[in-house]
């Protein structure tokens, strides 16, 4: 699992750091404001791409006294940096280039080396993309595009694919706005076209940083998981009701769950301690990303006050 995360990771930072180069040098020589924000928005990214693959590496630390579910969210604090960066650097400097470039508008030397480096970058990004693309496919299954990516706890795989989305919108807004440019003898469009990059930049930070900060605060897994471990409970012949299951994302390979169930009342300790053990077992061999079940015995009644509560407080 974890080599599939580093390899859409190591691919998008590849693919960057390329564009990077080839866009500042592009930039440098035509002068194009909105080649320059593209430039650093590549940049961005491959700094991004940096923060990632060291958040993936230290979220895979053991646990341990002071940690003893595991390093698992320390990924999503970086994936929330992540987000961050993109807002503050990518989008504040492309829409200061932007407003710069209209105010003060001066012509695009070489357009055609622009083009060739837009099209490079288009290819580049575009292998990066489809990496990551493919893997979020594969976690999707047969939800909507918009529900998998709220259900995602992936954090590596939507966040790369969202930068190279947003990457392969402002190549495009790049593209017409010194097609335009050129077209029309107005240079103020290649400013224009780094203040659309700007806006894209921004609006993915925002989703990035909403969907991070709800994994980093800690989120419920996904359904499935607790009605898996229900339909396990259910089943064991030692308890009487499974009541329910309350979750929570550790990591994006951990996960913690608190089972509440009602045990026959003529059950000892050590028969109480058995059901948990075959109750562990079962749930890790269809889930080995619950590193942690507690089992709770609980009355169907007092469960059903505490869900109500929670339900308020919601």
């Amino acid at each position: 699992m974890r080599r599939g995360f580093d390899k859409v990771v190591i691919a998008a930072l590849l693919g960057n750091a390329a564009v990077a180069a080839t866009k500042f040098v592009a930039a440098a020589w035509t002068g194009s404001s909105a080649m320059l924000s593209e430039g650093v928005h590549s940049l961005v990214d491959t700094s991004n791409q940096l923060l990632l693959l060291y958040g993936l590496r230290r979220s895979q630390r053991p646990p341990d006294l002071s940690h003893p579910f595991g390093y698992g969210r320390e990924l999503y604090f970086w994936a929330f940096i992540v987000a961050l960066m993109v807002f503050a650097v990518g989008a504040g400097v492309s829409l200061y280039e932007g407003v710069a470039h209209v105010r003060d508008p001066h012509p695009i030397d070489r357009p055609l080396v622009s083009y060739a480096v837009l099209a490079a970058s288009l290819l580049f990004e575009g292998g990066s993309w489809w990496v990551a693309l493919k893997r979020f496919r594969q976690a999707k299954g047969r939800r909507g595009w918009v529900q998998a990516f709220r259900d995602s706890k992936d954090a590596t795989t939507f966040t790369v694919l969202f930068e190279d989305t947003a990457a392969m919108l402002g190549l495009l807004l790049a593209f017409a706005g010194i097609a335009l440019s050129q077209w029309t003898a107005d240079p103020r469009y290649d400013g224009y076209a780094s203040l659309g990059i700007g806006a894209v930049l921004a609006v993915t930070a925002i989703l990035l940083a909403r969907e991070t900060k709800g994994l980093l605060l800690g989120e419920a897994a996904q359904r499935q998981v607790a009605d898996d471990i229900l339909r396990i409970a259910n089943a064991d012949p030692a308890i009487r009701r499974a009541n329910g299951v309350l979750t929570q994302q550790l990591g994006q390979e951990s996960i913690m769950a608190a089972l509440s169930a009602d045990f026959h009342d003529a059950l000892t300790t050590p028969q109480i301690e058995a059901c948990i053990l075959r109750l562990e077992a079962a749930v890790r061999g269809e889930h080995p990303d619950v590193i942690a079940l507690f089992v709770k015995p609980q009355t169907a009644q007092t469960w059903e006050r505490r869900r109500l509560r929670l339900e308020a407080d919601a």
